[in-house]
């Protein structure tokens, strides 16, 4: 499980052009809008499209001289079909530029309406990395949940539904133009939304910050959308991690809890960063045969795999992972409910001042701690620790194991090779809900 890799500081970083974060930052749409077009299509996710926040930003715009056309008709996880009928209305309203708000189906679908709208086609011949030919129409993304980080990244994901898999566009012009990020759009979020895109927020920090680490060569963003992990990345991921751990509990058991719903929707920010130059990895792959089979959110699926998932890999990330294990477990004992979920001898290693370091033997149980941690964590917002528990059939673990590794794009990015009797044994430990540090 070693990696052969450059020793040189790497950084490399993807992002959009303007990035704006703060509760009530959406009012400033109309200013935002006034340098990039003056008819604007808004693709809203049909949940926020009656909320009167959405209702009178629209408005707003309106009122500012612009032409504006509401396309409400996205489905969740956003099926490949629904997408023709966007392209066809803002063909019609001669869009210049897209505004996404809601979800990860809402700024994907506008991604691709956007792509569609410069360059026509069938979206298929779009599919995997660089296929997208040149820049694209603007995109403002303005996200209403706390998860996906489609609004600062290059893939747009979809589902496809004659093949029961996902399917993904990859482009570096894919990137909106402005990430407008009000988490008092969060707000109305119910528990299980919160829960689900909270899981999968967490779940591209760790798997951006655990990323392969791949030479330092010229060509290396030029050849690859996720180009693994490097310097800005990882100091993102790890910031995004902490800023999830201190709100995710508490955005969960009190929503109205703005301080909380901001640091989450601040650490999924830091996540989409992250992984969208650095990448997802095994989680993700082998949570889209799940997803399909069991047809559940998609963060339930990540969240629950990601602790697994992390096992995998321990022996090739012991720093991070021994990171990620004091973070995740300081708030853990910081919680009144969880607190005594944690043994002494790993509270004293957790709570250890990160001046104070720790030797090689104190890394490596930290580490092998992390996963666990993880999974407690993740278990007071009611994701699954088990595949049974989604309705999974373990009789498709090996058909499973199969489409997971075909995601080439996925599981290069894994500091651990994946093969198919690798991600059986994944999907095996996920289904009796066995970790070996359990």
């Amino acid at each position: 499980m070693s990696e052969s890799v450059n020793s040189q500081l790497f950084a490399g970083f993807r992002a959009p052009k303007e990035i704006v974060f703060g509760a009530g930052q959406r009012r400033s749409l109309p200013k935002i809008l006034n340098g990039l077009g003056t008819r604007v299509f808004f693709c809203i996710d049909p949940v926020m499209a009656s909320h009167p926040d959405v209702e009178r930003l629209v408005e707003d715009v309106a009122a500012n001289g612009t032409d504006v056309q509401k396309f409400t008709e996205i489905s969740p996880e956003l099926p490949m079909q629904d997408i023709a009928a966007a392209v066809s209305a803002a063909e019609k309203h001669s869009t210049e530029v897209v505004v996404a708000i809601g979800g990860g189906s809402s700024i994907d679908m506008a991604k691709l309406v956007s792509c569609l709208l410069t360059h026509p086609g069938d979206v298929r011949q779009y599919f995997g990395e660089f296929a997208v030919p040149g820049p694209i129409l603007p995109i403002v993304a303005i996200p209403t949940t706390a998860g996906t980080g489609s609004e600062v990244t290059p893939v747009a994901v979809m589902t496809d539904s004659d093949n029961g898999v996902k399917a993904g566009v990859s482009s570096p012009y894919l990137i909106p133009a402005v990430a407008l990020c009000d988490p008092e759009l969060t707000l109305t979020c119910p528990p299980s939304v919160t829960a689900a895109s909270g899981a999968d927020a967490l779940t591209h920090c760790i798997e951006s910050y655990t990323a392969i680490r791949r030479e330092n060569k010229p060509d290396l963003l030029s050849s690859r959308v996720a180009i693994g992990q490097s310097a800005l990345t990882s100091s993102l991921a790890l910031e995004g991690v902490q800023a999830i751990s201190e709100g995710l509990l508490d955005a969960y058991r009190n929503p109205d809890d703005l301080d909380a719903r901001s640091r989450v929707m601040y650490g999924a920010l830091l996540g989409g960063l992250a992984f969208g130059t650095a990448g997802n990895a095994v989680a993700h792959a082998l949570q889209y045969p799940v997803g399909a089979s069991t047809h559940t959110p998609h963060g339930v699926g990540t969240g629950l795999l990601m602790p697994y998932v992390m096992e995998y890999n321990q022996q090739a990330r012991v720093p991070e992972y021994a990171k990620i294990a004091k973070i995740v477990g300081r708030a853990i004992i910081e919680d009144e409910v969880l607190a005594d979920e944690v043994s002494e001898e790993y509270r004293a290693l957790i709570l250890a001042s990160d001046a104070e370091a720790n030797t090689s033997r104190e890394q490596e149980q930290l580490a092998a701690a992390a996963p666990r941690l993880v999974q407690q964590f993740l278990s007071e917002i009611k994701i699954p620790s088990d595949l049974s528990q989604i309705g999974f059939d373990p009789a498709t673990i090996g058909t499973a194991a199969e489409k997971g590794v075909a995601s080439k794009r996925l599981c290069d990015n894994n500091p651990v090779p994946l093969d198919v009797p690798g991600a059986h044994s994944i999907l095996t430990a996920a289904m009796k809900g066995q970790l070996s540090g359990s």
